[in-house]
């Protein structure tokens, strides 16, 4: 089952790049990729503070073997490098979310109301 996470993330860090890269998206898209952004950086958060935990309980015990303190400082180490990915992201989507929506009221502001006689 920890393939479909993966692939979710794989899916939600193109569509972020892609918004970020300068392709069009909509106030409801940009809504809904923060909320999904939001969500990874939560799951990601618990994910890597449960990794931490168990690196603390396994350098507690001496018999611990040294293979599995490996693989979780491998797993911390991931975690980390994804959680910094995605706060990067959701950076960037927050200052393209700003752009677009400043554009939007901009192109309206110059556009004039339709109720002006003026225009």
């Amino acid at each position: 089952m920890a393939q479909v996470p993966e692939q979710l993330d794989l899916a939600l860090v193109k569509r972020l790049r892609q918004v970020l890269g300068g392709q069009e998206a909509t106030e409801t898209e940009l809504r809904a990729l923060a909320d999904e952004a939001d969500a990874w950086v939560r799951a990601t958060e618990g994910q890597l503070h449960s990794s931490e935990v168990r690196l603390t309980e396994l350098n507690a015990n001496p018999a611990s073997p040294l293979a599995e303190i490996a693989a979780e400082v491998r797993r911390v180490d991931a975690l980390s490098r994804e959680l910094a990915q995605a706060r990067l992201l959701i950076a960037g989507l927050e200052e393209r979310t700003r752009e677009l929506r400043t554009a939007w009221l901009k192109h309206h502001a110059d556009a004039g109301s339709p109720l002006d006689p003026k225009t």
